[in-house]
């Protein structure tokens, strides 16, 4: 195992800056995932510690050593990637001890941990199979034991259950936690998938746009978004964000003309705020019920044990989650009701959360 210390870390390509600045702390047989959108900059960053892309600034150091310099080989991690990289040609058991032979390490203490390392991957019936015989969860599995079997201070997973159908994806999700507890290396892993990101890590990293945005629990995350771009990237559906102003008597909407009462908290007449909401905060009730906020259903979404109502607030879209058995029809009126303790404040300038708000809320939200 190996703690990961990463300062003032920065990547250019020509004038292009595509990571700004991350500062990051990984402890010693932590999971960590990098979570962000398609181009923000997080499998550079994995890039950048595996050594497979320089460094244009700031330092990377593994169990206390910059290895800003080191090659790949010497830095002790491994690395799955997306496509698994599998030798075609090779059989399973190959595949994973390619590089105990290219190593020197003698045919039986090789195969020795091969056998090892296919016994906790469930692989052992498979050794003999080229990958073109194999599932895509197979094929995954056994980039993992290639990866296991150098036995690393630090995994590095880029994106590596994209490939996989949604059953797959769930079932690799709880095998590599299973696989990290067992291990206990440090981990850290790249997707684009929020769920992914939520199941897997001991601590989320969001980025955005070449900068962290928010680092925390995933719980942390989901319940104090630090910024916009956090709240509506995390959480499915997305959280409901109203754009509004700031008037004598509270927040008016931008979108309508129904205001919020609530107090400015020391902001001028006409700033700028987004309010979000999560959609299983939102309850649905009757149009007339004391509180409530018409709103006009738009569809509605099954999802088996549930399902998700959009409706539309004032020209606003938004949503709700509801397990309740009421299954209102497109174009009927119905009421919403959440609690001010539940929303999230966030400056429409910078995008950045705005706390004070939320202790001073008066109850309910009309």
């Amino acid at each position: 195992m190996a703690s990961i210390t990463i300062r003032d870390v920065k990547k250019s390509y020509a004038k292009a800056q595509v990571v700004h600045g991350v500062n990051l702390d990984i402890a010693s047989g932590e999971f960590v995932v990098i979570l962000g959108p398609s181009g923000c900059g997080k499998s550079t960053l994995l890039r950048m510690i595996a050594g497979l892309e320089e460094i244009s600034d700031g330092t990377i150091a593994i169990d206390g050593k910059v290895v800003n310099k080191l090659e790949p080989r010497e830095r002790g991690c491994a690395m799955v990637f997306q496509n698994y990289a599998l030798y075609p040609h090779m059989s399973v058991a190959q595949n994973i001890g390619y590089s105990l032979k290219v190593a020197g390490v003698a045919a039986a203490q090789r195969n020795q941990r091969i056998q090892a390392v296919a016994r906790i991957l469930e692989l052992e019936h498979l050794l003999d199979r080229k990958p073109a015989a194999l599932s895509g969860g197979q094929r995954q599995r056994v980039a993992m034991g290639r990866a296991m079997i150098r036995e690393p201070k630090v995994f590095l997973f880029d994106e590596p259950l994209s490939n996989l159908d949604a059953k797959l994806r769930v079932q690799m999700r709880s095998e590599i936690r299973k696989l990290h507890r067992r291990l206990g290396a440090t981990s850290v892993f790249v997707t684009h998938d929020q769920v992914e990101a939520m199941t897997l890590a001991d601590r989320l990293v969001v980025m955005n746009g070449g900068r962290v945005e928010q680092v925390g629990t995933p719980a942390e995350i989901y319940g104090r978004p630090a910024s916009r771009f956090v709240a509506s990237f995390v959480g499915a559906p997305a959280m409901n964000i109203l754009e509004g102003v700031v008037a004598l008597d509270g927040i008016s909407l931008l979108e309508g003309s129904r205001r919020l009462p609530m107090p400015r908290a020391g902001l001028p007449v006409g700033t700028k705020v987004a309010m979000g909401i999560r959609p299983e905060a939102v309850r649905m009730v009757d149009p007339g019920a004391a509180g409530a906020v018409e709103a006009t259903v738009d569809f509605v979404e099954e999802l088996g044990a549930g399902r998700v109502v959009y409706v539309d607030l004032d020209g606003a879209s938004f949503s709700v989650v509801t397990s309740e058995s009421a299954h209102p029809a497109p174009g009927s009126t119905i009421g919403l009701k959440f609690s001010p303790s539940d929303m999230h404040f966030f400056s429409s300038e910078t995008g950045a959360r705005l706390d004070f708000f939320v202790a001073s809320l008066p109850e309910p939200v009309v």
